[in-house]
C-alpha cells in the first residue's frame, strides 16, 4: 500500500450530498443508474453515473444521503457527463454499497 501525506489527502474533496433525482442508464456499458446529487449552495447539483444496480433501483435512491469526490475532472460516460464520483464499498459479491453518513449533516459538508 502506497503512503500519502496528509496534504495529499486534503487534495481529495469528499462531500456529502443528497440524491434528488435518479434514472436508469441503459446506454451505459455496464448496468448503471444516473444520479443527480445536491451538494448545497457552494457546489450545487451535480450528475453522476453509478454502477449500483445490484442493491438499488432509482425509486429508492431519492433522498438518500451519499458521499462523493467532487473535484475530479468530469468524465463522459456514453451520452452523459459524470461530474462527481459517488463513493461505495464492495460487498462479499463485489457489488457496490453506497457510503452514507450515519447521521444527517448539511449538503456540501466536507469529509476530513
Amino acid at each position: 500500500m502506497a503512503e500519502i501525506s496528509f496534504d495529499d489527502f486534503l487534495k481529495v474533496d469528499i462531500r456529502k450530498g443528497t440524491i434528488v433525482r435518479a434514472e436508469p442508464f441503459p446506454e451505459a456499458r455496464k448496468p448503471a443508474i444516473k444520479l443527480w446529487v445536491d451538494f448545497g449552495d457552494e457546489i450545487g447539483e451535480k450528475k453522476s453515473s453509478a454502477q449500483i444496480t445490484a442493491h438499488y433501483n432509482p425509486d429508492v435512491l431519492i433522498g438518500k444521503e451519499v458521499m462523493a469526490v467532487v473535484n475530479f475532472p468530469a468524465r463522459q460516460i456514453g451520452p452523459m457527463r459524470s461530474e462527481v464520483l459517488v463513493l461505495g464499498l464492495p460487498d462479499t459479491e463485489g457489488e457496490v454499497v453506497l457510503l452514507t453518513p450515519d447521521k444527517s449533516v448539511p449538503n456540501g459538508a466536507r469529509m476530513y
